[in-house]
């Protein structure tokens, strides 16, 4: 599986879009994507949800491979990809892992929390028994103005 053989900027445009709908509810704006590889189709499709349902897992990601695991019928999503605006967060690079994800795809680097290369790297770690590809940095300019203006506007 070759990741430049897929369309991401498309599939960052779903994930960017659902990423400007997290404001909304005061909730900063990520949105992710699950794509069934095979079909490079689309499948769960969203955004941060955390203070509109007071959870702290509701990151993206997170609630995207909930429903692509309900829509799968199981909780592998071993020929899906995960495509998200920011560089996942140690839970959602985890739950990625636990799901059997081969490809993460992300917008923009967290240089501060993120474990998809910055800080961290679960997709790689040898220790884990699983290893996925990264693609980052895909329309990650677009991603960290989206994020930059929503903490400007905050101040």
């Amino acid at each position: 599986m070759e990741p430049d053989t897929y369309p991401l900027a498309q599939w960052m445009e779903i994930a960017l879009e659902e990423a400007h709908a997290a404001p909304a509810h005061g909730d900063v704006p990520i949105g992710a994507v699950v794509v069934h590889l095979p079909t490079a189709r689309v499948i769960a499709r969203r955004h941060n949800e955390r203070e509109r349902n007071n959870d702290p897992t509701a990151h993206a990601e997170i609630l995207a491979m909930r429903d692509a695991a309900g829509t799968n019928g199981g909780w592998r999503l071993a020929d899906h990809a995960l495509v998200v605006t920011i560089e996942p967060c140690p839970m959602c690079a985890g739950a990625a892992w636990a799901a059997r994800v081969p490809l993460l795809v992300f917008g923009a680097a967290d240089p501060r929390a993120g474990a998809a290369g910055s800080l961290y790297n679960f997709a790689v770690d040898p220790r884990l028994n699983h290893a996925a590809q990264v693609k980052g940095g895909i329309r990650g300019e677009e991603a960290a103005e989206l994020l930059q203006r929503f903490f400007d506007d905050r101040r």
